[in-house]
């Protein structure tokens, strides 16, 4: 099944050629502002209305981030064999020597950076490089902690496309990757059972219609459930939390005016527009107060 969240607070099913939505709000009675964990916490089976008509066209609505506000985006850095080069190449990218997640584990992308498809990136800046990333992103289905690796794949509920956008510099990464709209998701979230084999994904980025990114899954340096066993451990990753795996090689800046397309082998597509700001970071100052 491909989930949706579509007009605010609405959940539904893509139809199977992708232009409909079979609408399960009230099918299902969901009152929730986050309709799709309330979904996965409770206990629905949306699987006998996967079949029927749709009630929209998708091009008739707006498509939201599956999940509205998760509690937590959970990012894994340099997780492709050809980006870690990359970056190691060009330290505009990453000022860090290579490591590995066992080295340092992921990092936090703040839940208000999270936007859907049909929003616009807006760049905090205009003098400071800013970049796109593509990557494979999936939703937790419930409460983990402490799982084992071969086990993490079971509470997984569904995969969906990510954009990690990524201001460069020597902030710490949670800072320059947390800026709003800096974390695109959607258009939806398809179910594991849909998916054959996550780790065999192709997946691309262009750029006003250049390919910028193209590669597989199959590149990644440690799998989906690698990564749940990684952030599970003495820390609960909960249900409708979203975790991010990496983005392959062929990053680079995105600008005012841009229109990005990302696309994931049996999860879908999105486009994206970038807009600009004329505020310059050289020119921000953080004003010190204090007691007297």
């Amino acid at each position: 099944m491909r989930f949706v969240r579509f007009d605010g607070d609405s959940l539904g099913l893509l139809t199977d050629d992708g232009d409909g939505i079979v609408d399960l709000t009230d099918r299902l009675d969901l009152a929730s502002s986050d309709p799709l964990v309330e979904y996965m916490e409770g206990d629905y089976d949306a699987s006998e209305y996967a079949g029927e008509d749709a009630d929209v066209s998708v091009g008739d609505v707006t498509l939201e981030s599956p999940v509205r506000r998760p509690g937590k985006v959970i990012a894994a850095p340099l997780n492709y064999e050809k980006h870690i080069e990359e970056a190691l190449s060009d330290r505009d990218i990453d000022l860090d020597e290579w490591f590995t997640i066992e080295d340092k584990g992921y990092f936090l992308k703040a839940p208000t950076s999270v936007i859907g498809p049909a929003e616009d990136i807006e760049l905090p800046f205009s003098d400071r490089r800013v970049d796109h990333e593509v990557e494979l992103a999936f939703v937790m289905g419930e409460d983990t902690k402490d799982v084992e690796s071969e086990e993490a794949w079971d509470n997984i509920f569904g995969y969906t496309i990510l954009l990690d956008i990524s201001v460069r510099g020597e902030q710490d990464r949670s800072n320059r990757k947390s800026y709003d709209t800096f974390t695109v998701i959607g258009p939806c979230v398809v179910t594991g059972d849909e998916i054959d084999d996550p780790q065999n994904l192709q997946m691309s980025l262009s750029i006003n219609g250049e390919t910028r990114q193209d590669a597989n899954t199959d590149d990644m340096v440690y799998t989906c459930a690698d990564v749940v066993q990684y952030a599970s451990l003495g820390a609960t990753v909960e249900a409708g939390d979203v975790i991010t795996t990496g983005t392959p090689q062929g990053v680079g800046p995105i600008e005012d005016g841009d229109d990005i397309h990302a696309e994931i082998e049996d999860i879908g597509e999105m486009d994206i527009g970038v807009v600009g700001r004329d505020l310059a970071f050289a020119d921000v100052h953080i004003q010190k107060g204090g007691q007297e």
